[in-house]
């Protein structure tokens, strides 16, 4: 399997099952470890940073974006960032499913983003389902949240310290708490 083909198979939301798709998840891991063990490992200039996040990514990535390590990852080839984006330290980039940054992005120390799912019945539950998660532009993610599989957050929206996001966020709205519901309007 190839990393167009992953990519485009998980876009099909289909469970990923099967030996093809499991050895080519476990060496994309691999190396996305051995990247991450690399930035996560001593200090790097910003210039540095990004150099690695390029080759974590697969691609480059702007020369605004700033992320404060340690950063981690167990896929990295389907995160995609706007300019102007901040990721703070300690953040989980599950990113099988997609991870879409808009321009202008801050995310908090600790956040999570999780885009596979378990299969719910019991006889499923050994399968991973994914999903994509979109932040749209101007975004601020509060330290310790939990953004699920599927998840859209609509431009200026802000998700409280701690948040639980399970379903979609309007644009210019403040979503808190465990599942995130909306708290005000911007």
């Amino acid at each position: 399997m190839t990393l167009d083909e992953f990519l485009c198979y998980v876009k099909s939301g289909q469970a990923l099952k099967g030996d093809d798709i499991h050895r080519f998840m476990d060496d994309m891991s691999n190396e996305a470890r051995r990247l991450t063990f690399r930035l996560n490992a001593a200090y790097h200039t910003p210039d540095e940073v990004r150099a690695l996040l390029t080759e974590l990514f697969g691609r480059p990535v702007p020369s605004t974006l700033r992320v404060f390590p340690p950063f981690y990852t167990d896929f990295g080839k389907n995160i995609h960032v706007g300019e102007g984006v901040f990721i703070n330290a300690c953040c989980h980039f599950q990113d099988h499913g997609g991870v879409h940054l808009g321009d202008g992005c801050q995310i908090g120390h600790n956040v999570v983003f999780a885009t596979l799912n378990h299969g719910l019945a019991p006889d499923d539950r050994p399968n991973t389902y994914p999903a994509p998660i979109t932040l749209g532009r101007g975004v601020w993610v509060g330290s310790n949240a939990t953004i699920l599989p599927g998840v859209t957050i609509g431009d200026n929206a802000v998700v409280a310290a701690g948040a639980v996001v399970a379903k979609d966020v309007p644009a210019d709205t403040v979503v808190g708490g465990v599942p995130a519901r909306v708290i005000k309007h911007i």
